[in-house]
């Protein structure tokens, strides 16, 4: 892979970006301290604007770095960021990148998730070299696999306690995309 780092693309909805430290109030406020959204994440809700304010910082810093792919999922009717997609783990040797994301509550179930996994799917594929395109969700958040499945990923099988979450140890149901069936779904 040749990797780009965050790039900005735009959807119609959306405007997906690298983090900036005006992020940061609207980043608590919007979904680091929503307890629904950290349910099944691995990350606990931020009891702080201060905790947020640390990890935004961190992910700044982070992303001059070409292999960092952390986007903020801005919704554009209201100019600010109502949540975050990324590249959560990768392999280099084998062209894979892994997607993990999250929105506040209020946002779900609107298709702004999907639209901006989709968004990121040309760019990971065509300029960054990505050959495999996975992620996966714990088998009690199906919503998440919904957004998957919209996003053409298919589903590969339920990996028995291989992961974690806010909820312990937990099955994961893994989803893929290659670059080969994207292609011949006629993307480009």
């Amino acid at each position: 892979m040749e990797h780009k780092g965050t790039k900005t693309i735009e959807t119609d909805r959306l405007i997906l970006r690298k983090f900036c430290a005006e992020d940061i109030n609207a980043a608590y406020a919007n979904w680091t301290s929503d307890e629904k959204v950290t349910e099944f994440l691995r990350w606990r809700t931020h009891t702080s604007v201060e905790i947020t304010e640390t990890v935004i910082r961190d992910w700044i810093k982070e992303s001059e770095k070409p292999d960092f792919y952390q986007w903020a999922i801005v919704l554009k009717s209201i100019n600010e960021p109502i949540g975050t997609i990324s590249v959560v783990d990768k392999n280099d040797d084998l062209n894979i990148l892994h997607i993990g994301y999250c929105i506040g509550s209020k946002w779900w179930h609107k298709g702004i998730t999907s639209e901006a996994f989709s968004a990121i799917i040309p760019y990971l594929f065509n300029e960054v070299g990505a050959n495999r395109i996975e992620s996966q969700h714990d088998p009690h958040n199906p919503h998440s696999g919904n957004v998957m499945k919209k996003c053409g990923l298919i589903y590969e099988g339920t990996l028995r306690q291989a992961d974690f979450s806010n909820k312990g140890i937990v099955d994961a149901c893994m989803y893929s995309l290659l670059k080969s069936e994207w292609t011949m779904a006629g993307n480009v």
